[in-house]
């Protein structure tokens, strides 16, 4: 069945947010226990729901670690976040061309709508699945499922697009089609490890994935 639905992951795939995500981890953790983590201790735990990795640090402190993370990572939003290049035409022309675009994160949902918005992917999207709308975040096939669903899409003719091992297990366990992202911050091998069926090596690559065609008069891809 020819491919009618993308899902996409939010941070570090569609957005840049690696520093903005650092950022607050670190004036979190630095805040209750100074010295400890490293930035690549923090790297490790992008990806993943912020419960999960405050369980990680410190279990009895898991609400208060939370609490001081969105409060930064909320008001610097301005500061650190922009589309990767090419994302915001390659999404336009998704959309223009009729493609179903949902996108589906471990990010709660304030703070998913604020990064949409501020990088002028908001009209572009329907269908968004937050942490906030599942009992079981990625790699289960939760979200993919819920996204698929408010599309009224069918697995079959869906792929889940993301920079992190549990987009790429989440599209896997569901059954859509995967591909990863060769700008993760975590490295193109790392990805390569967990099979997606594709990687893309910069955004607009999707559209030849997909067999869209367009004239350059149609818009001017940045990269």
């Amino acid at each position: 069945m020819k491919i009618d639905t993308i899902l996409f992951d939010l941070d570090g795939t569609l957005i840049n947010t690696n520093e903005l995500i650092i950022a607050s981890f670190s004036h979190t953790l630095e805040r209750y226990y100074p010295g400890r983590f490293t930035r690549e201790d923090i790297i490790a735990f992008i990806g993943q729901p912020l419960v999960d990795s405050f369980k990680t640090v410190d279990e009895g402190q898991v609400d208060s670690l939370v609490k001081t993370y969105k409060e930064h990572n909320l008001a610097h939003h301005e500061e650190y976040v922009h589309a990767f290049e090419g994302v915001v035409e390659t999404v336009k022309m998704l959309h223009d061309k009729g493609f179903k675009l949902g996108v589906v994160t471990t990010k709660m949902r304030d703070a998913a709508e604020l990064g949409l918005e501020l990088t002028g992917l908001s009209a572009y999207f329907t269908t968004i699945v937050t942490l906030d709308d599942v009992e079981h975040a990625k790699p289960d096939p939760e979200p993919v499922h819920r996204a698929l669903d408010k599309l009224q899409s069918d697995i079959s003719s869906a792929i889940m697009v993301g920079d992190s091992r549990y987009d790429i297990e989440a599209g896997q366990n569901a059954g859509t089609l995967t591909a990863a992202v060769a700008w993760t911050l975590k490295g193109r091998a790392y990805l390569e490890n967990y099979n997606p069926d594709i990687m893309l090596e910069a955004m607009p690559d999707l559209l030849k994935v997909l067999g869209v065609t367009y004239n350059e008069e149609d818009r001017t891809l940045s990269c």
